[in-house]
């Protein structure tokens, strides 16, 4: 009854948000091998055992986003262009770290959001029966802790408790009188945990490597269905997994005034194969109470290249470039995603005192136009309705990151 669908409003493969600092998005997200700053919780735990006494750093990632579509040649809209209407979106983030004088154990706690966005096409598109509107909120308290166990050598590790709430919306027809959608709102909560390793076998050569597991949770809610006035709504449940990451990193600094750093970062995607939503008491326009989703997703990878020069006085300018894969098959495209291999390029400078700190970071994002042929709805009613998420698909995207930290 749902099509496979979720909001994104940032710079991420699939529904990812990998912007939470403003010094390493200016880098092009090359920070697992710096991790120097208490955004660390976030990139590499293990990294916070470089900071000293307390360190708060908070941040906002505001975006705006263009995602463009054109209906393949032939059918009846040809011809003409959409663009998604929700083009402005911010991301907050906030970190705090703790470093006792002269003990092995430094300890954090980081509240930022890892996925989540939101979207929204017109209703004329060709594809409303496939998806229409949707909103993702998904947050993590994420508490760390980190052992020096040599001067060269932390490790940490810390548990991720994540709230996740979801709206979704699609037509039940391919036109629109008279009203008809189907809808399922629905949050829950998720346990997972996150591992970090930083080591420095050279004096100019630092690697790093982190792993945050999958997170399977259980969203409670309910579904609304119309074809026709009335409206109907039944309590309703969808378990969904989401998806281990890992990532590596190597840094080399060829003298204290250059940081040059290459990353690799994973994410199993795959995790997103299918799930079903139940309804407790399905409305007579649904016509079965399970209503299976197939994503199919597949693994991919973002690959990140930064470099920091440092001044004197504590200012510092940085740059970095992302290659980002497409997660999302066409054989089940969801124009709610609307994934493709994209790039981004960033820039941004800052200054660290003895106290205060901030970053400020432009990214520009483009993608290439993505040709979908050969879909087929992630589920009912978009086969009905003959619709499917065919056509061509054009990402740009604007976004202003600044971060702000306290050191006491």
């Amino acid at each position: 009854m749902i099509s496979g669908v979720w909001a994104l409003k940032a710079s991420a493969n699939g529904l990812r948000l990998p912007d939470q600092d403003a010094f390493a998005t200016a880098r092009g997200e090359a920070f697992v091998a710096t991790a120097d700053n208490p955004s660390a919780i976030y990139y590499n735990p293990a990294g916070i055992t470089q900071l000293g006494g307390n360190n708060l750093r908070g941040g906002l990632y505001g975006i705006y986003l263009d995602q463009k579509y054109s209906p393949p040649d032939g059918v009846d809209n040809s011809g003409q262009t959409y663009h998604n209407s929700d083009n402005l979106a911010a991301v907050p983030q906030v970190f705090y770290t703790y470093v006792p004088e002269d003990f092995p154990l430094s300890f954090g706690l980081g509240v930022y959001a890892p996925y989540g966005g939101k979207t929204s096409w017109p209703q004329d598109t060709g594809f409303r029966a496939v998806a229409l509107n949707g909103k993702l909120t998904y947050v993590t308290i994420n508490p760390v802790m980190a052992w020096r166990i040599l001067p060269s050598l932390s490790i940490a590790a810390g548990p991720m408790v994540n709230y996740v709430d979801m709206y979704l919306e699609q037509g039940m027809q391919g036109n629109v009188s008279p009203p008809n959608y189907f809808r399922f709102t629905g949050n829950g909560w998720s346990v997972g945990y996150n591992l970090g390793a930083l080591w420095q076998p050279i004096e100019k050569i630092s690697l790093g490597a982190t792993f945050r597991s999958p997170a399977k949770v259980t969203l409670d809610g309910q579904t609304e269905v119309q074809l026709r006035p009335p409206s109907a709504q039944s309590p309703a449940q969808m378990d969904l997994t989401f998806p281990l990451n890992a990532a590596l990193g190597i840094s080399y600094r060829p003298t204290p005034k250059w940081n040059i750093e290459f990353d690799a970062d994973y994410t199993d995607w795959s995790s997103f194969g299918s799930t079903t939503i139940y309804q407790a008491n399905p409305p007579r326009a649904a016509p079965h109470p399970d209503n299976p989703v197939t994503f199919d997703w597949q693994p991919s990878w973002i690959y990140e290249f930064g470099v920091t020069r440092y001044f004197n006085g504590g200012w510092h300018a940085s740059a970095g470039v992302v290659y980002n894969e497409n997660s999302v098959p066409n054989a089940f495209y969801t124009p709610l995603v609307a994934d493709m291999d994209r790039f981004f390029f960033s820039a941004g400078a800052g200054y660290l005192g003895k106290h205060f700190n901030f970053d400020i970071a432009y990214q520009f994002g483009y993608g290439p136009t993505h040709t979908v042929t050969g879909s087929q709805p992630p589920s009912a009613p978009g086969g009905p309705a003959g619709q499917n998420a065919d056509g061509k698909y054009d990402f740009i995207s604007h976004a202003v990151m600044v971060s702000v930290g306290w050191r006491f």
